[in-house]
């Protein structure tokens, strides 16, 4: 069985570049702190866009795709779930919504893992809660269909010793004051995706867990931006590092350094997307059209109406529609989607 031992993150050499990011990403989170007292309206937008971007993002890296005017309905229970599709995303909701409440109640532990897993999967068929009970394998898929496999994960009988190691080893590891938390993170990720303890639900488990375990830390930059969607926005980088850091991972020879520098990347471009949607909201020398403007040609992903009123309260949905029409007429921005859930992006 695989021997897991963090103790090599204390001797680890990441990029100049990676290190550069980790100090702005300590500047950022400083920055954030500083203005969360201060500005209690503008991070509670900020906190409700993230959620709903959240929900979206994880699910849609597995292809658990729904429609904008569908997932405000089944997030915000107002609908009840229409397919298997969006029984899991309301499942994630669920975590997700227990994380943001009460991270500081949840360790990590087996009972607490098993407990997510269990949750998410509450409104499905399919039972959650329990180690894999036949072996998995991770498979991919080309333009033409053809499939390979890129990799086997541990096999069903050794998965729940794998996980007791695994976990006893992060907890050694997390109460040692040498170890950067932000670097034993991402190794603790990448060794629950090789070990990939259940049938169905890993990669969601994976991105919750790594939610749960920075706000443990005081990292609650994605509770106000959406890690997932990060993720997902370079969802290329991230199954690439993925690759990289898990070649030869059986033997204990695999390099962690490509999925850490990844995840500390992801972790960065939430801490600038958070700097620069505060800056719009909170900058009220600049006019509303142009803060409105801003509010989408900043944005890494689309942004819906709803959710620039959210962001920017004290301007009216007519000045918002007024100003949507013009830069779409003038070919600044474009639409995505139809109706009221519609996105609005930057149109390169």
């Amino acid at each position: 069985m695989r021997r897991f031992d963090y103790s090599f993150i204390k001797k680890l050499r990441i990029s100049t570049g990676t290190v550069t990011l980790m100090k702005k990403m300590e500047l950022s989170k400083y920055k954030a702190n500083e203005r969360k007292g201060a500005n209690k309206d503008i991070f509670s937008a900020l906190e409700s866009i993230a959620r709903m971007q959240s929900i979206k993002g994880s699910n849609a890296i597995e292809g658990i795709i729904t429609t904008d005017e569908r997932l405000e309905k089944i997030v915000n229970e107002s609908s009840a779930p229409l397919s298997h599709d969006e029984e899991e995303i309301i499942g994630y909701r669920d975590v997700l919504d227990m994380i943001n409440k009460d991270h500081a109640k949840y360790d990590i532990s087996e009972n607490n893992i098993l407990n997510m897993h269990r949750l998410m999967l509450s409104h499905t068929e399919t039972e959650g809660g329990r180690y894999k009970e036949k072996n998995n394998i991770i498979v991919s898929e080309d333009t033409e269909g053809n499939r390979e496999v890129v990799f086997a994960p541990v096999s069903f009988e050794e998965t729940p010793r794998s996980m007791e190691q695994l976990i006893l080893a992060y907890i050694d590891a997390r109460d040692d004051s040498a170890v950067d938390p932000v670097i034993l993170i991402p190794c603790f990720i990448l060794d629950f995706l090789c070990i990939h303890p259940f049938i169905d639900g890993n990669g969601r488990v994976s991105r919750l867990l790594s939610l749960l375990m920075m706000y443990r830390e005081g990292i609650d930059v994605g509770r106000y931006i959406s890690f997932e969607s990060q993720i997902d926005r370079y969802k290329k980088n991230y199954y690439e590092s993925l690759r990289r850091s898990s070649k030869d991972w059986h033997t204990g020879e695999n390099d962690y350094v490509p999925f850490i520098e990844n995840f500390i990347f992801t972790l960065y471009t939430c801490y600038k997307e958070l700097d620069i949607r505060f800056n719009v909201a909170g900058d009220k020398k600049m006019t509303k059209g142009n803060r409105i403007e801003a509010a989408i040609l900043n944005s890494f992903g689309p942004i819906t109406k709803k959710e620039i009123k959210e962001l920017l309260p004290d301007i009216s949905v007519t000045t918002i529609e007024a100003k949507l029409s013009e830069l779409l007429k003038s070919g600044v921005i474009k639409k995505i989607g139809s109706y009221t859930n519609a996105g609005y992006i930057r149109n390169k």
